[in-house]
C-alpha cells in the first residue's frame, strides 16, 4: 500500500463543490450555468474529516502529509481549526488589497516540489491533489516524468487537461453526500 501527501486548494474545491450541489438542488439546470452566473448552493459545507480520509482510501495511517492551502478567513471563522483536527497542515496566504485570493496554486506546487525531492520515493509515494485547474498541468507533467503517481481528487467539471495529466481522476460529484453535509 502506498503512503500518501495530499495538496488541497480549500477555496477551489469549496465553492466548486456548492456548485456541484446546487445543480443537485435544482438551482442551476447544469455545471456550466452554475459556473457562468456564479450560481452557489450557500447551504452545502466540506467535511474535512471524511474528505481527508478519502483521498487515501479511508487509511489514515497511510497519509504522510496533507496540506490544506487558502486565503485568511474573518477572525470568527474556525475554518482552519477545523481543518487542523481532521488532520489537515493550514497554509494560510493573505488575501491581496482588492480582496483576492493569490499565491494559492504557487503555494501548492512549491510545496508538492519541494516534498517530492526531499520526503517522498517515487517506488512508494503517491502524491494526491485536490484541485481542479489546469495550472498544476506543468508541475503534473514533470513529477510524472521523474517517476512519481499523481492522482488528482475533484469534481467531474476539472479541466479536461488536468484529467488527462494524472494518473488517476477520481471524481467527487458522487460522492457529495459522504464528503459534506447541509447547514441551514
Amino acid at each position: 500500500m502506498p503512503n500518501y501527501f495530499i495538496y488541497m486548494d480549500n477555496s477551489n474545491v469549496f465553492i466548486e463543490g456548492q456548485r456541484v450541489s446546487a445543480v443537485r438542488q435544482g438551482l442551476a439546470r447544469n455545471i456550466i450555468e452554475a459556473m457562468n452566473w456564479k450560481i452557489t448552493d450557500s447551504s452545502y459545507r466540506l467535511d474535512f474529516g471524511k474528505l481527508h480520509r478519502f483521498t487515501a482510501g479511508d487509511d489514515p495511517t497511510k497519509i504522510k502529509r496533507s496540506v490544506l492551502f487558502g486565503s485568511r478567513p474573518p477572525d470568527n471563522d474556525k475554518i482552519w481549526e477545523t481543518a487542523e483536527r481532521a488532520g489537515f497542515e493550514p497554509k494560510i496566504v493573505n488575501r491581496n488589497a482588492a480582496n483576492k485570493e493569490k499565491k494559492i496554486d504557487t503555494g501548492i506546487v512549491t510545496e508538492m516540489m519541494r516534498d517530492a525531492y526531499t520526503k517522498m520515493n517515487p517506488n512508494d509515494d503517491v502524491i494526491t491533489l485536490v484541485a481542479g485547474d489546469a495550472d498544476y498541468v506543468p508541475t503534473i507533467d514533470c513529477l510524472r516524468g521523474d517517476g512519481y503517481k499523481v492522482e488528482v481528487f475533484f469534481w467531474n467539471h476539472a479541466s479536461q487537461e488536468l484529467k488527462n495529466a494524472c494518473d488517476r481522476f477520481v471524481p467527487l460529484d458522487e460522492y457529495i453526500d459522504h464528503l459534506g453535509f447541509y447547514s441551514n
